[in-house]
């Protein structure tokens, strides 16, 4: 019987909910309670968080067979998208790789940190109004949305600190495939003035002529928040440079 239902569970995807349990055997609550307990203690299922569980294979191991930390991800919190600095090293954007999973989404988490079999999660809410620029991807056979490169460098402008800092934004810049109107348009859209004013002295830096708009505010927000507070002016794009980014050239 065990090996029926998780067989049947399995063909939606190897996460499952208690709900979804519940809803596909009709048995009462309080037995699946005991059976999940036993099927933890068998090896047949491992729980994720509270009410969410991933089947093991028959040919698996409990502690040992895992999923990709992406497709875990996108089970911990609906909506999700993986963003910020995993979505810059999915993307290639960077060399240095993320320790934690970056996961954004609108709805609210009671937890924003989690970690899943050795994994750091780190859940972002964000307005309904910045979750967008959004793509999809196949992992391990499982659809997982993730933010595209362009909104990718956005978020990262907007929230650094989920980024490793500006200086990764900085590199990433680099890369010349990114689609330069579409930054433009992403950054005006994100709701941060603060944004269009790091990428338009980020740009400037690496040789990128963009579409902006100048500064709508004469505050002077740091260029990199992680950063001490204090540096030279841009006068330009009113900014506090608080840490230094490699030059690229001349705006073309």
């Amino acid at each position: 019987m065990t090996i029926e239902i998780l067989k049947s569970m399995a063909r939606n995807g190897q996460i499952f909910t208690f709900e979804q349990l519940h809803q596909k055997t009709g048995i009462q609550k309080n037995v699946l309670s005991v059976m999940l307990s036993r099927w933890e203690d068998r090896g047949f299922v491992e729980r994720i968080e509270r009410g969410k569980y991933l089947i093991i294979p028959l040919e698996g191991e409990k502690g040992r067979y895992t999923l990709h930390e992406f497709v875990i991800a996108s089970h911990l919190v609906k909506p999700s998208a993986m963003a910020y600095w995993s979505a810059l090293h999915y993307h290639g954007l960077t060399e240095q790789i993320p320790m934690t999973v970056f996961v954004q989404t609108t709805a609210r988490k009671k937890r924003s940190q989690l970690e899943v079999f050795g994994v750091n999660y780190r859940i972002v809410r964000v307005k309904p109004e910045k979750f967008f620029g959004l793509k999809k991807e196949w992992i391990e056979e499982t659809p997982i949305t993730i933010t595209d490169r362009e909104k990718t460098i956005i978020d990262c402008l907007d929230r650094p600190g989920y980024a490793g800092g500006i200086v990764e934004v900085a590199k990433a810049l680099g890369d010349t495939s990114l689609d330069r109107e579409s930054l433009s348009q992403y950054a005006r859209r994100i709701g941060n003035d603060a944004v269009i004013r790091r990428l338009g002295y980020l740009g400037e830096r690496a040789g990128i002529s963009l579409d902006l708009p100048p500064p709508a505010s004469r505050n002077y927000p740091l260029l990199d928040p992680v950063m001490p507070h204090q540096g030279e002016i841009d006068p330009g794009w009113r900014l506090v440079i608080n840490t230094e980014v490699p030059d690229r050239g001349n705006p073309g």
